[in-house]
């Protein structure tokens, strides 16, 4: 991929604005609109897998169907060269984590504001069927006028597969994954709450919930060890604050608020002072029913595979079976197609010993096999 331009030449590239273990961000003009953008492009190593690849730019254009002042908008999704890219809305800021870096932790006020644009921009999105996976504060970027824009929607569910085996990356994200996501089961929006629930609570504290060095270590503690209340690493931290917090981390979803919405609003009645910002909008969708299928690994599609061939199997096995009784009820068990010779009478028929086959024992084919399965 050339570092000059892209797509024909129609993103000029000017400067580099990160780098990770999955992709490159570039600072870029769109010269046909003629306004600044951000580029994410795969890395190498990830780009030579197509089915990754593929998921990649499929995730992006499905995300790219979000509007909202609260996420980063995606414009475009391609290929360069071979490269995945994606082209999305440049925030002239700097993200959540840097500025968890600089001020350990936030005042209760600043935690308010920024909670209720998120859960605004979550609620948008869990509307329209997409859960973010990967809430966390390097996907949370600020403007200068104090904006929050959620980044990377759709991009986390093309990367978790490979994230997961990715130690390095892996452990910089974990600390606010859901319970159930890290348990590999079904993830549903509520995984969304209690991710930003981990972000709340590190900017109030200062530490996520779990401090811990490596991921058994951390599910050995989201099995048995409670999360300390934030009230006891930071007692001036009001306690509605404290407790809508705390709720959002729930290791049950069913026990955490309902929705993104519900959640932005907790937020804002829990408030030291009166809330600026515009509440986020209920779209009357509870967040445990926005599911996502989960992503399986290669020993599950080759169990899928296996039980897909004994399924074949047994279907071939049945149809025969049917087809065996219905020759042998029109034609006649022991008859002879060359035989003009007539059937004794009902009343001459001597009984018949049952032979295990469904059509001589007078049962049906159902009965027989269920007798025989059992």
């Amino acid at each position: 991929m050339s570092t000059q331009t892209l797509a024909s030449g129609r993103y000029r590239v000017a400067d580099v604005l990160g780098r990770g273990g999955m992709a490159v961000v570039y600072l870029a003009r769109d010269d046909e609109l003629e306004r600044p953008v951000a580029i994410k492009v795969l890395a190498g190593h990830l780009a030579d897998d197509p089915v990754f690849r593929d998921r990649f730019i499929r995730e992006a254009r499905l995300a790219a169907g979000l509007s909202h002042p609260n996420v980063v908008q995606i414009y475009d999704a391609g290929e360069d060269d071979g490269n995945p890219y994606i082209v999305m809305e440049y925030v002239d800021g700097r993200s959540l984590a840097d500025e968890l870096d600089l001020e350990e932790r936030l005042d209760p006020a600043r935690v308010v504001d920024l909670g209720v644009q998120v859960c605004a921009g979550l609620e948008h999105a869990h509307a329209t069927g997409l859960v973010h996976r990967d809430i966390k504060p390097g996907n949370l970027l600020l403007n200068g006028g104090g904006t929050v824009k959620i980044a990377d929607f759709g991009i986390a569910r093309a990367a978790e597969t490979t994230r997961l085996t990715q130690m390095g990356s892996v452990l910089g994200t974990a600390a606010y994954l859901s319970p159930e996501q890290a348990l590999g089961e079904e993830v549903t929006a509520a995984a969304d709450i209690y991710s930003f629930g981990c972000v709340l609570y590190e900017c109030l504290t200062g530490r996520t919930p779990y401090v811990f060095e490596t991921l058994a270590e951390l599910a050995v503690k989201h099995r048995q060890e409670p999360i300390r209340p934030v009230r006891e690493l930071r007692p001036e931290i009001p306690e509605a604050l404290e407790a809508v917090v705390m709720r959002s981390l729930a290791r049950n979803p069913e026990y955490r608020p309902p929705s993104a919405a519900a959640l932005g609003q907790e937020l804002a009645g829990s408030a030291p002072d009166d809330v600026t910002r515009p509440l986020p909008q209920a779209s009357g969708v509870r967040a445990s029913e926005v599911r996502t299928e989960p992503l399986r690994r290669p020993e599950r599609r080759e169990t899928r595979s296996r039980a897909s061939d004994r399924r074949v199997v047994i279907g071939a096995v049945l149809f025969l079976l049917v087809l065996a009784a219905i020759v042998i009820a029109v034609v006649g068990p022991g008859s002879d197609n060359g035989s003009t010779e007539r059937s004794p009478a009902p009343a001459q028929v001597e009984p018949v010993q049952r032979t295990g086959n469904p059509a001589d024992d007078g049962q049906s084919l159902a009965d027989w096999l269920r007798a025989s399965s059992g």
